[in-house]
């Protein structure tokens, strides 16, 4: 199954839509920040291009696809160069802003942000200073190319591209028995042949993204990337192995398929930084500038999103601190729910996700309750050579 057939984020504003269940997204981007700004502005700097474009690549549909581009245009019209360009009328900016996501993205979910944004926009920097800004979406994976070349100054990516293009080949034997039976990633008891087939389709596939991109920037142009990683590839401790052994109870006790969960296998890969900076090096279009991993809690995030996901099942008279794990336990299998349902669907089919979701929650209970799960992400900062 190639990834491009299947919408990676639930649409709508409803509970389990991704626009609603992004707040671990936000706080990853701002980890970003200050690489963003200080990439921005050394551009900006050297280049003064008249039209700035920036391309926001597996942008969804929530509420963080115009934080990076925020970033950005604050912190070039706050600058100093900036301010004297405007003083002078030498040289007026406008920045074209392209919104990336597969054709099956809620692009107009995302659109109706941009009122807020451009009002926000316009009031922060007055009636003095009004650089124009234009926001469009640019339909396409990443996969592939997506720009005319040499036009791109700045490319951000977040939370995207552990998404492969497709699942990796042979992970079913000779015999046609699945490599990974109750599990559908990788864990510490996946065979080496497993891991070695999504190692390989992730080096394919970034090594075309880097191509692709190299082509369509500008030299001395810089993308930021941020991507879920892992400190071992063959021992990720992610949390789709959750996922996995909620499936393998459910087909136990014939809710679903025995089968049906050995032939699942999720089309992400949470590569390490020795994996990310050998790929950069052998590609070689670009200088690599930073590379960081940092971990991020699971409930990252929760008090910004606390009452959404409130659960309004739980008395009053219920201990605090278990109806506080129980709404921490709700917003992880929310976010969780909102990035993998619509290929869980198109496996499993829709009647038994509101069952899968719900005893997803209680496992992440259980789990946080005896060990110290976190996310990995890594941090990447790049100069087109």
């Amino acid at each position: 199954m190639k990834v491009e057939q299947v919408p990676h984020m639930n649409g709508g504003v409803g509970k389990a839509s991704y626009s609603n269940n992004s707040s671990l997204q936000k706080v990853v981007i701002s980890k970003v920040k200050s690489t963003v700004e200080e990439s921005a502005l050394e551009f900006y700097s050297s280049m003064l291009p008249e039209c700035m474009r920036i391309g926001d690549l597996g942008c969804s549909s929530g509420p963080t696809a115009l934080t990076v581009t925020s970033y950005i245009l604050d912190a070039i019209m706050s600058s100093s160069q900036f301010l004297d360009d405007e003083m002078n009328k030498k040289k007026p900016l406008t920045f074209q802003v392209f919104l990336n996501d597969l054709p099956g993205n809620d692009f107009n979910t995302l659109f109706q942000l941009l009122s807020s944004f451009y009002e926000k926009l316009n009031n922060k920097n007055g009636d003095r200073f009004k650089p124009l800004c234009f926001v469009m979406a640019m339909p396409g994976s990443f996969h592939g190319r997506l720009f005319p070349n040499n036009s791109m100054h700045i490319i951000h990516s977040s939370n995207s591209l552990h998404w492969l293009s497709k699942v990796p080949n042979g992970l079913v034997s000779e015999t046609g028995e699945a490599h990974n039976k109750d599990n559908i990633y990788i864990t510490k008891t996946s065979p080496g042949v497993l891991v070695k087939a999504y190692l390989s389709q992730f080096q394919e596939d970034f090594t075309i993204f880097l191509r692709c991109r190299s082509e369509e920037m500008v030299v001395g142009g810089c993308m930021i990337l941020t991507i879920m990683g892992s400190v071992e590839s063959n021992d990720p401790k992610h949390i789709l192995e959750i996922v996995g052994r909620v499936l393998s109870d459910m087909a136990f006790e014939g809710i679903i398929e025995e089968k049906s969960v050995g032939n699942f296998n999720v089309p992400i890969y949470c590569p390490t930084v020795v994996e990310v900076r050998n790929v950069i090096e052998e590609e070689g279009s670009f200088w690599l500038r930073k590379l960081e991993a940092y971990e991020v809690a699971w409930d990252t995030g929760f008090s910004e999103a606390e009452g959404k996901t409130n659960n309004t099942n739980i008395d009053n008279d219920d201990d605090d601190d278990e109806v506080d794990k129980l709404n921490r336990g709700a917003y992880v299998s929310n976010y969780m729910r909102a990035v993998l349902e619509p290929i869980m669907i198109k496996h499993f089919g829709k009647s038994v996700m509101d069952e899968l979701f719900e005893r997803f929650t209680q496992k992440i209970i259980e789990f946080t309750a005896n060990e110290n799960w976190t996310h990995i992400y890594l941090g990447i900062s790049l100069t087109k050579k």
